[in-house]
């Protein structure tokens, strides 16, 4: 058989992504490298997943340990490294057990059908639906791109799944329908990533939590992309002097090990009981190694401490870069979550970092989210600063 080599051939892989003109094959540090041996700054973190870096070493070496045991074993039998990494969790939140699964989708979903069954099996009474917020997104799957409030991630996946509302993201009027619909939960994110890196108003949030906890209503906060560290504590929800009933996390979990999890207190634990829910590959012992030695890196070294500080002088960049260039209206985000607001096409900008060796992200049309690992150093922010001050150069020059 010959083949036209004029005649493209489509990738075997489904087009679900619209894949940037590189091929990553390597990463350590802050740093990726492409087939061609190109070197990246990545700042994107895999979308905040990398934090501890790209090929940790803490991590590394305890997942060459527990390949040498064993790779899985069925949730029916106890697992170590699960019971382990889920004290850790709870030990440092405001939860009191852990359900483990996937990735952050999982991780909501978890919430979701928790949250249903509290309340039907354990509350008997009441509402059973959700609120959510505009703009939000809490992942793909069928109820939690339900769940997002946006209109773009559910276009032809009708008919959604029932039992879900959306109210406007740091309103008052939120606040007060939420007295009215009493429903069974709210899931908040923080600070709206794909949404456009929108920080919650803390005097909002606190506002919010003291109805639930009126109206006898699961407060869940999604922290997939916020959470481990991320806004230099470990749960964002500590800077909002609250305390959710659910928090979902994945991400930053596992340094890109596929893992997730939700960190329930016990009240509302009660919801899930044997045959409940499950997961075959969730919590098995090579994610929750992975886990075990992010989530103990992050806690026993200074590595928190050290994002508020860098923190401080990645902001002291980003600002003067605003205040060079007129087009950079807002800096918004917190801890090492930025997004840059921009009067131009963010996806413009992120295609012109890539030929400058540098990688950031969208968050929507007009945003351009930054997402440095947590182990950033002061140079590789002034690195970042350079690649896309010559980014800007080149568009105000309209090349």
């Amino acid at each position: 058989m010959t083949t036209n080599n004029s005649i493209s051939v489509a990738s075997p892989v489904m087009a679900t992504y619209s894949r940037f003109p590189i091929t990553i094959v390597k990463g350590k540090g802050s740093y990726v490298w492409d087939d061609q041996g190109h070197k990246f700054l990545d700042f994107t973190s895999g979308i905040a997943t990398c934090n501890l870096g790209h090929v940790p070493d803490v991590v590394k070496g305890k997942l060459e340990e527990q390949l040498q045991n064993i790779w899985h074993c069925s949730n029916l039998y106890n697992i170590p490294n699960q019971e382990q990494l889920a004290s850790l969790l709870t030990t440092n939140s405001c939860g009191d057990q852990v359900f483990f699964c996937n990735s952050g989708a999982e991780a909501n979903e978890a919430a979701i059908k928790l949250a249903r069954r509290y309340a039907n099996k354990v509350k008997g009474s009441g509402s059973s639906d959700v609120v959510t917020f505009q703009q939000s997104f809490h992942g793909r799957t069928l109820a939690t791109l339900t769940a997002t409030g946006q209109e773009k991630i559910q276009q032809g996946f009708s008919p959604l799944m029932p039992g879900f509302s959306y109210l406007p993201y740091n309103g008052s009027e939120a606040l007060e329908k939420l007295h009215i619909i009493k429903p069974a939960a709210v899931l908040l994110e923080l600070i709206q990533g794909e949404g456009g890196v929108i920080p919650a108003n803390k005097d909002w949030v606190k506002k919010l939590s003291q109805i639930c906890k009126a109206n006898d209503i699961l407060l869940m906060v999604d922290e997939i992309q916020t959470g481990i560290g991320r806004t230099g504590t470990l749960f964002a929800y500590e800077q909002y002097e609250i305390e959710p009933d659910i928090i979902s996390i994945a991400k930053g979990l596992g340094s890109g090990f596929p893992i997730g999890a939700i960190i329930a207190k016990e009240e509302a634990a009660k919801g899930f009981e044997p045959g409940s829910h499950g997961s075959t590959f969730g919590g098995n012992p090579l994610a929750t190694a992975a886990g075990l030695a992010t989530v103990t890196h992050i806690l026993e070294s200074n590595l928190l401490k050290h994002v508020i500080q860098i923190t401080d002088y990645l902001d002291q960049q980003l600002q003067d870069l605003k205040e060079k260039y007129s087009f950079i209206k807002e800096i918004r985000g917190k801890g090492l979550l930025k997004g840059l607001v921009i009067e131009a096409n963010a996806i413009e900008i992120v295609q012109k970092a890539i030929t400058k060796n540098l990688l950031i992200l969208t968050a929507g049309q007009n945003v351009v989210r930054i997402l440095p690992p947590l182990t950033v150093t002061k140079e590789e922010i002034n690195e970042f600063a350079n690649k896309l001050e010559c980014v800007f150069l080149s568009l105000e020059e309209g090349e």
